[in-house]
């Protein structure tokens, strides 16, 4: 046995190596990077313009022709756009019954009354049992020089026209945005703006087209540049009565 004190004594067993100990999972690199978010963008409000054929069998030289014949009978009207400095012929203010007078016009009220129907559905409409009613045709004929100043349709729902003639170069229709007049210090949208920010819109119908709005909206009609007669139908729709 070794003496105290020794070496050998002192030396004791060395401890076994410590297990390394478990942190888990290293943590993630976070990214200080700053990501760009992009701004929503919703359109409100919208003005609904709606566009189509008025009717595959209707005959539109036959509606043409059968315009022109009330015209030239129609001395209530000619009158009547004598007095108000009406450029060329218009039956709104003396013609109510021209789908009894003429089935042509009865085959075009026909026609509207789906039109006016499916755009009521497209404007999310909470008719009831009371549908839209046609109350008011009328015929449009602007010689060359011709214009129809800017107006609304006052009391009605859904306005439109049906077109008969359009001779090559006559005036498109042309719509107002309804917020011009708020727009008080609000500066010019730029000349290539998307369509939907211009203030006025153009829109050149064909021969046997129809375009339907809300009646609160403003248009016009531009001077006829071409030599021969626009010719055109134009149409009311009001809420029916309780």
């Amino acid at each position: 046995m070794p003496p105290q004190g020794s070496p050998e004594r002192r030396r004791s067993k060395a401890p076994p190596p410590a297990a390394p100990l478990d942190f888990g999972p290293a943590p993630k690199q976070v990214s200080h990077q700053t990501h760009k978010t992009e701004p929503s963008m919703k359109h409100l409000f919208q003005t609904p313009l709606y566009q189509t054929r008025l009717s595959d069998t209707l005959n539109t030289d036959e509606l043409a022709a059968t315009c022109l014949s009330i015209a030239e009978d129609d001395e209530a009207g000619q009158q009547w756009c004598d007095e108000n400095d009406f450029p060329g012929y218009t039956s709104y203010a003396s013609l109510d019954d021209l789908a009894w007078r003429m089935p042509i016009f009865k085959d075009v009220a026909r026609a509207l009354d789906q039109h006016v129907a499916s755009f009521a559905d497209t404007l999310h409409f909470d008719l009831g049992d009371r549908p839209l009613k046609l109350d008011s045709l009328w015929i449009n004929i602007l010689p060359e020089g011709g214009i129809h100043t800017a107006h609304i349709h006052p009391h009605s729902v859904i306005s439109g026209t049906t077109y008969v003639a359009m001779p090559e170069g006559t005036s498109a229709i042309k719509f107002e945005d309804p917020r011009l007049a708020m727009m008080m210090a609000s500066p010019p949208r730029k000349a290539n703006a998307p369509e939907a920010f211009q203030p006025f819109v153009y829109v050149k119908p064909s021969v046997g087209d129809v375009l339907l709005w809300e009646s609160w909206l403003r248009h016009e009609v531009p001077m006829n540049m071409a030599e021969e007669d626009r010719i055109s139908v134009s149409f009311n729709y009001g809420w029916a009565a309780a």
